[in-house]
């Protein structure tokens, strides 16, 4: 009987230890702010991939280092997508229940899908220079925030440019220009645009599809043999960028008349071209390669030299690792600013983390203090605005770096506005969702 009560007390005590640990382990989780990674590391997009998750997670390492996020610390977990939308729906819907503050998706493809799901789980999406170009309306898009630039804003910034190498927009009549596109959501984002802007100023738009992955162009580049276009607006991603590059060497098309989106102007897409992309032009997303920047210093004493940087450490302040680490910095301040309102030094709901998305005050102040200085311009969302930013500008590839070829441009929001609340009012009839009101506006 006594060894029966022993047992017993044994058994009681092992299983009081256990609810005493796992409730301790909840605890601990909850004292933490969680970040769900979703990358490529894998698959033919890795060479682009690999760089944007290496900045991106060695942010959220230099914010523990510093202390964390008003004191709560950061934890975070990588999710393999191949840049496979049903693979990233299954990284969301496994990482999402472990309180996750917000999804960055990194593929247009993968954000239409998690659209559909991010107002009922009450998650925010960032999609930094991607996703839907008319969900930077968060009059209908209350979830999803394109922040610091949409595709639309690149294709007319694009326009601008070679309107004003042109000698205006009058000279653009008559002009041909053929669109390279990944033939994908991302790829026909900015067809819409460039359509609007042939309108206004009559040039030809010849629109070019690329199956994934992009390494078979000869077609493509027949079809630019023989129209023989003015510019070629690339909008690749992946070994599709290089790949047209060598087509362009080959069929004698001139580098310094091909303009690529932003993602398609890092190094991974000229390097193994080499000397013979000179020239060739692409966008920058609000930064470029910026390897003398304060924040890339911090990253290198804080994290690289203390032996827990992700990636080598000589890809740090390239293009793509620059844009991993920007797009971490704007998850991280949106949680900032919505402690502003509802705690400090506590860890923000999703729901709560939308608010701070919606209502980013990051002035050049903030963005020095940061690190920031000279890498990004200030962004400012609303109820109405979640891009918060509209302006890009040019760099160009010398043989051997990147260097920026052009001052800012802000997209022309008299072109922009209406037809992102024309898009967005077709997306919310279709859903048969109704705008947010005022009061919505305010909670």
């Amino acid at each position: 009987m006594k060894l029966k009560s022993l047992a017993l007390v044994a058994a009681l005590t092992a299983s009081t230890v256990t609810s005493l640990l796992t409730a301790t382990a909840v605890q601990a989780q909850a004292k933490e702010q969680f970040f769900p990674v979703l990358v490529y590391r894998t698959g033919a997009y890795a060479p682009n991939g690999v760089p944007f998750a290496n900045g991106y997670v060695d942010y959220l390492k230099l914010v523990n280092a510093k202390g964390g996020i008003n004191g709560v610390k950061v934890s975070f977990e990588e999710c393999e997508t191949g840049y496979a939308t049903d693979k990233g729906v299954e990284c969301y819907e496994r990482l999402k229940g472990r309180g996750a503050t917000v999804f960055q998706p990194l593929s247009t493809g993968i954000t239409f899908a998690l659209t559909e799901k991010a107002p009922a789980d009450k998650i925010p999406l960032i999609t930094s220079g991607y996703g839907r170009s008319e969900s930077a309306d968060g009059g209908v898009f209350k979830w999803n925030f394109p922040l610091v630039g949409t595709y639309w804003v690149a294709a007319d910034v694009l326009v601008q440019h070679i309107a004003k190498k042109e000698g205006g927009f009058d000279k653009l009549r008559g002009k041909k220009i053929a669109l390279v596109y990944h033939d994908s959501p991302y790829g026909k984002e900015p067809i819409p645009l460039l359509t609007e802007r042939s309108k206004m100023h009559g040039f030809d738009l010849l629109s070019i599809p690329v199956t994934h992955p992009g390494v078979e162009q000869k077609a493509a580049w027949l079809q630019i043999r023989q129209n023989r276009p003015d510019y070629v607006f690339l909008w690749g991603w992946g070994v599709m960028n290089s790949t047209a590059l060598k087509e362009a060497v080959a069929t004698g098309y001139p580098r310094d008349k091909m303009y690529g989106v932003w993602w398609a102007g890092a190094e991974p897409d000229v390097k193994d071209v080499g000397d013979a992309a000179k020239g060739y032009n692409a966008l920058a997303l609000q930064h470029g390669a910026e390897q003398n920047s304060a924040v890339v210093k911090d990253v290198l004493k804080l994290v690289h030299d203390k032996g827990q940087g992700t990636g080598p450490k000589d890809e740090v302040g390239q293009v793509l690792y620059m844009r991993g680490l920007s797009a971490a910095m704007l998850a991280v301040e949106g949680v900032k600013r919505a402690q502003e309102k509802y705690g400090k030094g506590k860890v923000m709901t999703g729901e709560q983390a939308r608010w701070g998305y919606e209502n980013l005050a990051l002035d050049q102040k903030k963005l020095d203090a940061l690190g920031f200085a000279g890498v990004m311009r200030p962004v400012s969302t609303s109820c109405n605005d979640h891009m918060g930013a509209a302006w890009a500008r040019l760099h160009t590839w010398d043989g051997s770096k990147w260097n920026f070829s052009s001052d800012w441009y802000q997209a022309d929001e008299s072109i922009l506005k209406p037809m992102v609340r024309d898009a967005a009012n077709k997306y919310a009839a279709e859903k048969k969702l109704d705008r947010r009101t005022p009061a919505d506006c305010q909670s």
